[in-house]
């Protein structure tokens, strides 16, 4: 077998194994991850975006993979800032995010130093030898991260839900793990000391420093690999704090806007969003699950956020646009929409962003 063909079937694999590619087998097995009663977004044994598109399925998955359409992206794309050595604390009114790449963002704020869906490791797969490969490095070394407080996992894709890394936390730093339904039995197949709060869509928990965090809809999936497929919920999150509301959302499909105004009706305006905006061609198969720049923009405009911070770019190659086609359609989108780029940075590893006032 040529070489190319060869890798184009081992990469094949590995999208099965990272997406859970065969429906039928995770429709035929019992939910290993989670038990609990039915609900508007869970049926007895499977997750579902309620009146929203389900995830395409392996046959699809090969027409992508097989179609052609994917621009390469070049072996290595530097940051043009350091690696970024963060504060301690950070006190008052200030909100600091501090891009570590991909969704792997710090948050600051109120004294409380908040870790979002991170991950370390090369690849943002379940095999040391193939899969998405990181290419450049984490803004932030692990050994220059300031005690973390709070780990929140938005969901268990390998690109959000490292477990070597969450090894790390824990024995670093003893977080606090928030995470939706189900992925709590993932972490501890790993983590087992790990101190994890599961939390549902709706629900709300308290934390240090009168900051409150809610659990709130997206419109995405979960698997690990085989046989899993919603079988973890996904979820965003609005963070309430002394210093203003943040939005965040590791993933999510647009899906008419419907949970970004649910979003601003319920807990808005929001001083700042991080939200993703990258991996997302061809749009016939990734629309359901990955939001366009365009889709980002209305996003932000419907839950009225005053800045956001752009991720999910840049980093793991997913799909078929090129390297930096979403920062030129995102400038396009704010351009059309006469809203300054300052609004809404596209983030990369290293970046600092101190989040002015919010001015809505």
């Amino acid at each position: 077998m040529k070489r190319r063909s060869f890798l184009k079937w081992t990469g094949i694999g590995v999208l099965v194994a990272i997406t859970g590619g065969f429906t039928a087998r995770g429709a035929m097995a019992a939910n290993k991850y989670y038990s609990g009663p039915i609900s508007d977004h869970f049926d007895g044994k499977l997750f579902f975006n309620p009146n929203g598109e389900e995830p395409s399925g392996f046959f699809n998955l090969l027409r992508w993979k097989l179609g052609g359409g994917n621009i390469a992206w070049p072996e290595s794309f530097p940051s043009p800032f350091p690696q970024a050595v963060p504060e301690t604390r950070v006190e008052g009114s200030r909100i600091v995010v501090t891009m570590v790449g991909h969704a792997s963002m710090l948050i600051q704020v109120a004294g409380l130093n908040i870790l979002t869906d991170p991950v370390w490791d090369e690849r943002a797969s379940p095999f040391r030898f193939a899969g998405p490969k990181r290419i450049n490095p984490p803004g932030v070394r692990m050994g220059d991260l300031p005690p973390i407080d709070v780990v929140i996992v938005t969901h268990n894709h390998y690109d959000h839900l490292d477990l070597e890394t969450l090894w790390v936390l824990q024995d670093r730093d003893k977080p606090h793990f928030i995470t939706p339904l189900g992925n709590d039995a993932i972490i501890r197949s790993r983590v087992a000391d790990a101190k994890i709060t599961v939390v549902d869509w709706g629900d709300a928990i308290e934390m240090a420093s009168g900051m409150k965090l809610h659990c709130e809809p997206c419109h995405h999936w979960s698997a690990r690999g085989l046989g899993d497929r919603r079988m973890a919920l996904w979820a965003a999150f609005v963070i309430e704090t002394p210093a203003g509301k943040i939005y965040h959302i590791g993933d999510t499909g647009f899906h008419q806007g419907i949970n970004y105004r649910a979003a601003r009706e319920k807990h808005g305006p929001f001083r700042l969003a991080n939200l993703p905006f990258g991996a997302y061609e061809p749009r016939w198969f990734m629309r359901a699950q990955h939001q366009n720049p365009e889709e980002a923009v209305e996003g932000m405009l419907a839950c009225e956020a005053a800045f956001v911070a752009g991720h999910h770019w840049g980093t793991f190659k997913l799909t078929d646009e090129g390297i930096e086609e979403p920062v030129t359609a995102l400038h396009a989108a704010l351009e059309a929409r006469n809203i300054s780029r300052e609004r809404f940075r596209p983030m990369r590893p290293g970046e600092v962003f101190e989040v002015p006032a919010a001015h809505v």
